[in-house]
């Protein structure tokens, strides 16, 4: 959980992936991005006495991208998932995520928005998003609806494999040319997804998305 200047929620956000029933146990690794604001020690408070959080924090802010490849480093289960800190995104679904990638067939599994429900998404953000995952299914021959998605969940080796270099938001563009370059299935469920807007603390905007546009082009080309 990738986190930077969230001290409004990520406590809540903490107590509600403890408090959900994921079916096998599990560890939460919180990166505090370099946050100008009480992130560090609201998330510490929230996982007092609760040994399968482990909170790592930096001084300096270096991008989503930058605090999941630490989070990854530091991370000891067999599958790897990111939850943003903002609960856009509910972890009472992760359990559906898990279920299609224990049945077999699929590299990794994301969690798609547009297959399921999206409230509050701006017009801006809607295009970004659909344009993203057309270039991706251009440039790499496949047929996603959700390239965009913070739920991304994958076996912990094969994250290792892709050798991740982005440091901000073009990583999601990354992370998911790396897995189709590869030959790894990406399979995709439903999940439903709440926006939050700029006065609530959203952080990505159309030059991250111009940035992932670059990164996946430089992936396509890559030798």
């Amino acid at each position: 959980m990738p986190a930077f200047n969230e001290e409004a929620g990520i406590a809540r956000a903490i107590s509600q992936l403890l408090a959900t029933d994921f079916g096998v146990p599990f560890e939460l690794i919180v990166i505090n991005d370099g946050s100008r604001d009480r992130t560090l020690q609201e998330a510490s408070r929230a996982a007092r006495n609760h040994p399968e959080v482990k909170v790592i924090s930096r001084e300096k802010n270096a991008g989503k991208g930058a605090a999941l490849r630490l989070g990854a480093c530091s991370a000891s289960g067999r599958l790897v998932i990111i939850q943003d800190a903002d609960l856009e995104y509910d972890p009472r679904e992760i359990p559906r995520l898990l279920a299609a990638l224990s049945e077999g067939g699929c590299g990794a599994v994301y969690g798609s928005r547009f297959l399921g429900r999206t409230r509050g998404m701006s017009a801006a953000h809607l295009f970004g998003n659909r344009f993203l995952t057309l270039a991706t299914n251009l440039l790499f021959g496949s047929r996603l609806t959700d390239m965009e998605t913070c739920y991304k969940l994958m076996p912990r080796s094969t994250w290792n494999s892709l050798a991740l270099t982005r440091d901000r938001f073009e990583f999601e563009g990354e992370v998911t040319a790396e897995l189709l370059r590869r030959g790894h299935r990406i399979c995709e469920v439903p999940i439903s997804y709440k926006a939050r807007g700029y006065e609530l603390g959203k952080k990505i905007n159309w030059v991250d998305g111009i940035k992932t546009f670059a990164t996946l082009l430089g992936c396509r080309l890559r030798r």
